[in-house]
C-alpha cells in the first residue's frame, strides 16, 4: 500500500495566508523527503480557511523544490473557467513537471466561489461532465480540433486562423502520453460518479470525512464501471483519504488529536461539519440516513473519523478500518494546519518511517 498526502487545506481564519502558503509548501517539501508518493492539494477561490484559490498555481512552486513526490490537483474545480484554459494549463504543467502531475478534477461544490463567479443557479456538475469531454477531446485531437459535440455548450476550434507554419492555433500535448493519471475525488455513499470513473479509466480518490462503512461502497461501483468498459479494475487505482495524527506518546496524539480545545483537527471538522451542513450534505458523517441531526457534533465525528494515537495504535486503526473498507491502493493522508509544527513534522515521520512499513507488513503476512 502507497502512503500519499492530501490538504485542502484548512487553516485558522486569523493567521497570515503568506504564511499559511509557506507551511503547506514545507509540508509538501518534506513529504517528498520522506517518500510520500503523492501530494493532492485543492483549491478555493472565496473560503479564507482554505488558503490556495489556484492549485496548478500553488503547485507550481513545488516543482523545483521536489524530487520525486508526484503533484496532484486535488482538485482542478471544471466549473470555474473555460475547459479550453484547463486543457492548456494543465498541459504545461504536465511539461514542467516531466510527468510527475496529477489531474485530480471535481465541479467545485462551494456555493460561494459559484456565486461569485455568477453561476450560483448552474448545474455544476453538468457543467463538470461537459469540461471534462472537452479537455480530453483537445488533448486527443490534432489543430483544428473542431470540437463539436452533443448536449456540450462549448465549441472549441482554431480552423479560420491556424497557422501550422508558425505554430499558431495549436495547443500543447501533455507530457509524453495522451493523458496524465486522471483522479476524482468520491463525497458521497454509493456514489454513481464512480460508475462512470470506472468506465473512463479515470481513478477514485474516497475522501477523508467519509465513513469507513461509506468508503467501502465505492469500490463495487468503481470494478462495475472497469466492468463496463471491458477492463479489469486493479486495487492500486483506489486511494482511500484518511484523518490521521500519530505521535510518540498516546496522551499526547488524543489531546493535539482532537480532545483539546485549539486541536487543528478539532478546527477542521468544526468547519466540515458546519460547510455540509449549510449545503444539506451532512449524510455522510451518519450511520444510517434516518439518524437524527442533533446527534452529528464535532465530538461524534471526531470520534468515527480521526485515527490517532502512538505508532501501535495507529497501525492497528487502519488494519482495522481496512477491514471494513477492502483492500486498496493507497492511504491518504489528510494534511492539517500545523498549530504545533513540531507535532505536525513528527507526525508525518512517524507515518512514512514507522506506521507505514509495519501496515504493509501486516497486510503481507495476512
Amino acid at each position: 500500500m502507497r502512503l500519499g498526502m492530501f490538504m485542502m487545506p484548512v487553516h485558522p481564519l486569523n493567521r497570515d495566508p503568506s504564511e499559511t502558503l509557506r507551511e503547506d509548501r514545507e509540508a509538501i517539501i518534506l513529504a517528498d523527503k520522506l517518500g510520500y508518493y503523492d501530494a493532492f492539494v485543492g483549491e478555493h477561490l472565496s473560503d479564507l480557511a482554505e488558503n490556495v484559490t489556484n492549485s496548478l498555481m500553488f503547485l507550481a512552486t513545488l516543482i523545483h523544490s521536489t524530487q520525486n513526490i508526484k503533484l496532484a490537483s486535488g482538485t482542478c474545480n471544471l466549473s470555474h473557467m473555460h475547459p479550453t484554459l484547463v486543457a492548456a494549463h494543465a498541459a504545461m504543467f504536465d511539461n514542467l513537471a516531466q510527468g510527475r502531475f496529477i489531474f485530480g478534477i471535481s465541479p467545485g461544490a462551494l456555493a460561494s466561489d459559484a456565486e461569485a463567479l455568477g453561476m450560483l443557479g448552474e448545474d455544476r456538475n453538468k457543467l463538470f461532465a461537459e469540461a471534462i469531454d472537452i479537455i480530453l477531446a483537445i488533448w486527443e485531437r490534432e489543430a483544428p480540433y473542431d470540437i463539436e459535440l452533443p448536449d456540450n455548450r462549448f465549441r472549441v476550434t482554431t480552423r479560420q486562423s491556424l497557422n501550422p507554419a508558425v505554430g499558431v492555433g495549436i495547443m500543447q500535448k501533455p507530457y509524453r502520453s495522451r493523458r496524465p493519471e486522471i483522479v476524482g475525488t468520491v463525497v458521497a455513499p454509493y456514489s454513481k460518479g464512480v460508475i462512470a470513473m470506472g468506465q473512463r479509466d479515470f481513478h477514485p480518490l474516497s475522501a477523508n470525512f467519509l465513513l469507513p462503512k461509506w468508503v467501502q461502497t465505492h469500490w463495487g461501483n468503481y470494478a462495475e464501471g472497469k466492468r463496463n468498459a471491458g477492463l479489469q479494475a486493479d486495487i492500486a487505482d483506489w486511494r482511500v483519504a484518511r484523518t490521521i495524527f500519530v505521535a510518540d506518546d498516546d496522551k499526547v496524539a488524543r489531546s493535539y488529536g482532537g480532545t483539546d480545545a485549539n486541536s487543528p483537527y478539532r478546527f477542521y471538522y468544526k468547519q466540515m461539519l458546519t460547510k455540509l451542513r449549510k449545503s444539506n450534505r451532512h449524510e455522510v458523517f451518519k450511520e444510517h440516513r434516518e439518524q437524527p441531526d442533533d446527534e452529528i457534533t464535532v465530538d461524534y465525528v471526531l470520534d468515527r473519523l480521526m485515527i490517532c494515537g502512538s505508532v501501535d495504535s495507529v497501525v492497528d486503526q487502519i488494519l482495522a478500518m481496512r477491514e471494513i473498507t477492502g483492500d486498496f491502493g493507497e492511504l491518504v493522508y489528510a494534511n492539517m494546519d500545523w498549530a504545533d509544527p513540531q507535532l505536525a513534522k513528527r507526525s508525518l515521520e512517524l507515518m512514512a518511517q514507522e506506521v507505514m512499513p509495519r501496515v504493509n507488513a501486516a497486510i503481507g503476512n495476512a
